[in-house]
């Protein structure tokens, strides 16, 4: 826009014609001399144009500059609450890290149906299933027992197979650092290194009841309702040193010593304090 010579009007210096217009500044000779305003600030507030067309058009300027303004605004807003969340976040998760228990029960051991199992491997992640009933219906089950101490176990049953020949199909270390009660989605990450998938094979030969008991129901072997229940750490020590025997291939046979190691160190579980399985299908 061409404001060179357009007259202008000053509350306290009175009238006035446009010598300079160099963004973001404008410079206007008044009877006392030149003065620089920002532009288009000024207009408005100190400045008027004579030129009606012309003082429209910088309206509409300073309107769609201020229109900018309040979004950008809005936005460091929005910014600055979700910092603050992200504080209040980072501050609770470090308060239930400092203050954490080991759980004698703090792995889960899931039922992945046949459908899932590909999505499981492929993703590294669990779902633990929504809740049925309730003030919380139809949202997911918060798996609150579980920590960065806590193995996923996942298993399976044939459909044409008995609930006693549940096999385990791998099994997985939480992802550092996660805390069940913050588990807001359901999904359980996997560690980035602490992770075993079975072949069919080696599945067949690492049957789930071996190392599960009910105990009050000792010699039942039944999976009613649900994707998961927790389980013993101890049992979980037994199935993933069983796993290590498992192994014949030099490598797998190494994550496998090194993933029973740590998950026997965060478990505070001595190996060699380690009983032998003794789960359902060792009472029959």
């Amino acid at each position: 826009m061409n404001l060179i010579n357009k007259q202008v009007t000053h509350k306290h210096f009175g009238k006035g014609s446009v010598v300079k217009h160099t963004d973001p500044y404008i410079e206007i000779h008044f009877t006392s001399g030149n003065k620089k305003f920002v532009f288009p600030d000024a207009f408005g507030k100190y400045l008027t144009l004579i030129d009606q067309r012309a003082a429209a058009t910088i309206k509409k300027m300073i309107q769609k500059m201020e229109t900018k303004r309040k979004q950008e605004e809005l936005e460091l807003e929005k910014e600055k609450a979700l910092q603050l969340k992200e504080q209040q976040r980072l501050l609770e998760h470090k308060k239930l890290m400092k203050n954490h228990k080991i759980h004698p029960s703090s792995q889960a051991v899931f039922w992945c149906k046949a459908q899932d199992q590909d999505r499981v491997f492929t993703e590294w992640s669990v779902f633990t299933g929504l809740i049925k009933s309730g003030s919380k219906k139809g949202q997911p089950n918060l798996p609150s027992r579980m920590h960065q101490n806590s193995a996923c176990l996942l298993t399976a049953r044939d459909p044409d197979m008995p609930e006693k020949d549940r096999y385990i199909l791998g099994v997985y270390m939480v992802k550092k650092a996660f805390i069940g009660k913050l588990c807001e989605d359901g999904y359980i990450p996997a560690h980035t290194e602490y992770r075993l998938r079975l072949t069919e094979q080696e599945s067949k030969r690492m049957l789930f009841w071996k190392y599960y008991i009910n105990e009050r129901y000792p010699h039942k072997m039944t999976w009613n309702t649900g994707k998961y229940r927790y389980f013993n750490n101890v049992w979980m020590a037994q199935i993933l040193l069983d796993i290590v025997s498992l192994k014949s291939e030099p490598q797998e046979r190494e994550l496998a010593q090194r993933f029973f190691e740590h998950f026997c160190q965060m478990n505070q579980i001595e190996e060699k304090e380690l009983p032998k399985p003794n789960g359902a299908l060792m009472c029959i």
